[in-house]
């Protein structure tokens, strides 16, 4: 749910300052050629797509996102209401104002959540989609049967338990946590310095939003090209064919779209399986 990865040493210089979009986003550019739009997830720092930077900005204009109030970007001061759809709006914002030409959104877990509203709300000023190990309802995850309706008291509840917990509280959680979602130990402490400097108010506003947002009936209206990538392990302790099914069917109503397992992964798998991930990409921005 929060991640926060080094660069590396052989990643980029940016070649434009960080910007602001009515104060709901910064972004940062890397390289030059065809716009790519790097959107990561809850709580995440954009150094999450460090390697894969690393790799794009040689034949592509890379635009690495950060939420207001996730990782090292300011929180809205005295901010109320919603996360998720006025960060959407400031992204299409910032395509329209710097002239983008449908570029292409990458977006992990509530990124991809991101991806797939700019999507639908925006259609014309999106290229494709890469979706990485998210659904277009979170809560589906629980409860197959789930509606926004009945989402709400439980997310609620999760917004209430986040708010309540103290500095060592939010530390001690985001380390369970970020051990069910990262794979590979030696990232696991980064991630955690990342969740326990997000603002936690934005977080827990967005974590309600994220549950009780079902982007379903929107997917038709998406015109781009999706590919969705997802993470399988056999940790999970369910069939791979039922993680399969779950993706399938969430998505059913998408009119363009195609599916990419990635074995031996948790959540983060641009950080457990690096080199598949990367190849994913490769092969998506090539078609």
């Amino acid at each position: 749910m929060s991640v926060f990865v080094p660069a590396s040493a052989d990643q980029p210089p940016s070649i434009a300052s960080e910007l602001s979009d009515s104060q709901r986003i910064s972004v940062q550019t890397h390289g030059s050629g065809t716009d790519v739009i790097l959107i990561p997830g809850l709580a995440s720092s954009r150094e999450v797509w460090a390697d894969l930077v690393s790799g794009l900005h040689m034949r592509h204009r890379v635009h690495l996102v950060e939420l207001a109030g996730f990782a090292s970007t300011p929180a809205i001061a005295n901010r109320e209401g919603a996360i998720i759809a006025p960060a959407v709006d400031a992204i299409a914002e910032y395509i329209q104002s710097r002239h983008l030409k449908t570029p292409v959104i990458i977006g992990h877990s509530l990124g991809g959540e991101m991806a797939l509203m700019l999507g639908a709300r925006y259609p014309h000023q999106v290229g494709r989609l890469l979706i990485v190990d998210a659904l277009p309802f979170y809560s589906l995850m629980f409860d197959p049967a789930a509606t926004s309706e009945t989402a709400a008291r439980h997310a609620t509840s999760m917004r209430d338990w986040l708010l309540s917990q103290s500095p060592e509280q939010i530390a001690e959680s985001q380390n369970n946590s970020i051990a069910r979602l990262a794979k590979t130990e030696a990232v696991r402490p980064a991630l955690v310095d990342a969740a326990i400097h997000s603002d936690s108010k934005t977080v827990a506003d967005a974590v309600y939003e994220l549950m009780i947002t079902d982007l379903r009936p929107e997917l038709g209206r998406i015109k781009a090209p999706i590919e969705i990538v997802y993470a399988y392990d056999p940790l999970f302790g369910i069939p791979a064919a039922s993680v399969d099914t779950m993706y399938r069917q969430a998505y059913a109503s998408a009119p363009d779209i195609h599916f990419t397992r990635i074995d031996n992964s948790f959540h983060f798998v641009m950080l457990d399986q690096p080199e598949e991930f990367s190849k994913a990409v490769e092969s998506f921005l090539n078609k």
